[in-house]
């Protein structure tokens, strides 16, 4: 009998849209960041993302504050890459039976403290028990009809490039799986970028933020603009933090650039005549779209399949 982990997350995705079909004043449904319903003068943007003790948090890692920033945090990446603004959101827990009230509090100071930074309210939700810590947030935000920006709308010639840098949550991971201490503070309080894409948004053909790694960032792109992408190994943003914790473990941190993920960072093409317009220094042209196909060029030369990005049901 065939197993989820068979197709992979992303052919369980296919597996439900193929199931719904979006009418009325959808604008697009199912394989963006966000859902997108016309309104008058603007879009509304629908996400939501679960949080899964023992996956995306570890209590002996994190404090419960980090945990209710970070429920709140990935929500917004997904506003901000669709060039919108978050509002509300709808908060549901499920907490095991004997969870400390004070822990509990904790996750929602943390939620409170990411939304009122990032301009948004928690407005409802629901609580119930469960094994396992488990978290999901469902928010609603807006977009002006002139700034959004799916990831669709790729054109052959566009630059493809990349917001900050690269594999620096899952350097920190991969530390704290090792039982080491360094370069954790980013994977445990991470950022979003939703500054930057209001600025860039008006600017951009397609947008997507990193949160299963590059190579999966960009393969999203391409697979729903039908078109292809060389990328440079050379060029893609790697800290020098990074590369020291890469050192420390003995693992290539371009692994967890192309392949790990919650950066947070944004994937964006531009056409090259409006790679000026752009009104942020802080990003790095990393490769091209091209008509099909989708490689790495190697540092060695060497041109290989990009591959793809982490997946919740094979790794």
């Amino acid at each position: 009998m065939k197993k989820l982990s068979d197709i992979g997350e992303f052919g369980l995705i296919d597996k439900i849209a193929s199931k719904f079909d979006s009418e009325g004043r959808v604008y697009k449904g199912i394989g963006d960041d966000c859902a997108v319903i016309e309104c008058d003068d603007h879009y509304t943007l629908l996400t939501t993302d679960m949080l899964v003790e023992g996956d995306h948090f570890n209590l002996d890692w994190h404090s419960g504050w980090q945990v209710g920033w970070k429920s709140i945090i990935v929500n917004v990446s997904d506003i901000a890459a669709m060039g919108g603004y978050p509002r509300w959101s709808m908060v549901s827990i499920a907490f095991p039976d004997d969870f400390e009230l004070d822990l509990a509090e904790s996750i929602l100071d943390g939620m409170a403290d990411a939304s009122e930074e990032l301009g948004s309210d928690v407005i409802g939700g629901d609580t119930t028990h469960g094994n396992d810590l488990t978290i999901n947030v469902a928010l609603i935000g807006e977009v002006e009809k002139d700034m959004l920006s799916m990831r669709g709308d790729a054109e052959i010639g566009d630059l493809i490039c990349v917001s900050g840098d690269l594999g620096k949550s899952w350097a920190g991971l991969e530390l704290l799986r090792a039982g080491e201490k360094g370069f954790t503070d980013f994977y445990l309080k991470p950022s979003c970028r939703l500054d930057t894409a209001r600025k860039i948004a008006p600017h951009v053909n397609a947008m997507i933020d990193v949160s299963d790694g590059l190579a999966s960032e960009v393969r999203h792109i391409c697979e729903e603009s039908g078109v292809g992408a060389e990328v440079e190994e050379s060029k893609i943003p790697i800290s020098k933090r990074t590369r020291e914790t890469g050192e420390k473990l003995g693992i290539d941190p371009m692994k967890w650039a192309l392949h790990g993920g919650e950066d947070f960072e944004l994937v964006f093409t531009v056409p090259p005549e409006d790679i000026e317009l752009i009104g942020v220094e802080d990003f790095m042209i990393v490769g091209k779209i091209v008509k099909d196909g989708m490689h790495l060029l190697g540092s060695d030369g060497e041109k290989r399949e990009l591959g793809g990005g982490y997946d919740h049901f094979s790794e």
